[in-house]
């Protein structure tokens, strides 16, 4: 089922109603679902090799302790945002400033940044871990067929 963005996002805690998280697709929603996007956000960066370890490290170990706490919409709230610096840092690797189009709608020629493609690398490692792990896809089923 596609992401509800329909949903009062500032007066709802997923937290204490998990039954109103939708997964949908990719990264939707990963800026709207509290207190998740708070307590993730801060320790979101990827502008470094060296930074994006860091935070990649802190989000993964994140996912691990909400995992630890059976609460799959954390889990699922840390996965997206490793997809995002996964996904974030590849714009950024692949077009200056991370604009991909220019004033006309067109895309813009792509112009490597290898320190922003290896950010990407670092984020996709955890990210891949997350997506494979039994336990994460076990609750995400389940969530989804008792909430969507």
């Amino acid at each position: 089922m596609a992401f509800d963005y329909d949903l009062d996002f500032d007066n709802i805690n997923f937290r204490e109603n998990p039954e109103l998280y939708r997964v949908g697709r990719g990264e939707q929603g990963v800026l709207l679902v509290e207190p998740y996007k708070s307590e993730i956000l801060q320790y979101w960066r990827f502008k470094t090799p060296e930074i994006a370890k860091k935070s990649s490290d802190k989000i993964y170990q994140m996912y691990l302790d909400y995992k630890e706490n059976n609460d799959f919409v954390g889990m699922d709230m840390a996965r997206k945002f490793l997809q995002m610096g996964y996904t974030r840092a590849r714009r950024y690797a692949n077009y200056k400033g991370g604009k991909k189009y220019n004033h006309n709608g067109e895309v813009k020629e792509r112009d490597i940044n290898k320190e922003k493609a290896e950010s990407a690398e670092i984020f996709e490692e955890k990210w891949k871990i997350v997506r494979e792990d039994e336990d994460y896809l076990k609750l995400k089923k389940e969530h989804q067929k008792k909430y969507e």
